[in-house]
């Protein structure tokens, strides 16, 4: 199996291969490549924990690895899913959040592992590149969201 050049590596407090099967069966162009385990006792584990997970999300290659609770994720990293309309945002949505996360705002939520998504319309995206009173329009109404909600966004496009 060839790795490829460049691998996202996520740390995990212990359930780094739970986090790759769930993006795996969530997302489209998602598996598990492979999950590498101790080959002999360590301090903090035994032989045949899983050391290292190798996955793709989406088609980006990563690799969870169970590193323990010494850096819990945080905000400063993300996935940003763009999605095409609002169906296929409450579809990965509601399987983040109903999967034992949390919802946040403006698009974002997390989780169980801690690791945060920016589920992301691309009426939204389009919308802050169009620049001017559209953008405003749709950043404010976007500030006031949750999920996003598509129409809204539509709406607030044309005024």
């Amino acid at each position: 199996m060839t790795q490829p050049k460049t691998t996202l590596c996520l740390w995990y407090d212990h359930d780094a291969e739970a986090a790759a099967r769930f993006y795996a069966a969530t997302f489209p162009d998602s598996a598990v490549q492979a999950v590498f385990r101790a080959p002999s006792d360590y301090p903090s584990g035994k032989a045949g924990d899983v050391l290292t997970v190798q996955f793709t999300v989406l088609g980006l290659p990563c690799i969870g690895l169970n590193g323990g609770p010494t850096f819990p994720q945080s905000e400063a990293f993300s996935f940003q899913i763009a999605t095409d309309d609002q169906e296929e945002t409450d579809r990965y949505w509601n399987a983040i959040v109903g999967n034992g996360g949390k919802e946040s705002a403006c698009g974002w939520c997390k989780d169980r592992w801690g690791v945060s998504w920016q589920i992301t319309p691309r009426v939204l995206t389009d919308a802050l590149a169009a620049g001017g009173e559209e953008a405003r329009r749709a950043f404010d109404a976007m500030m006031r969201m949750g999920k996003i909600d598509v129409a809204a966004i539509e709406a607030a496009r044309r005024g």
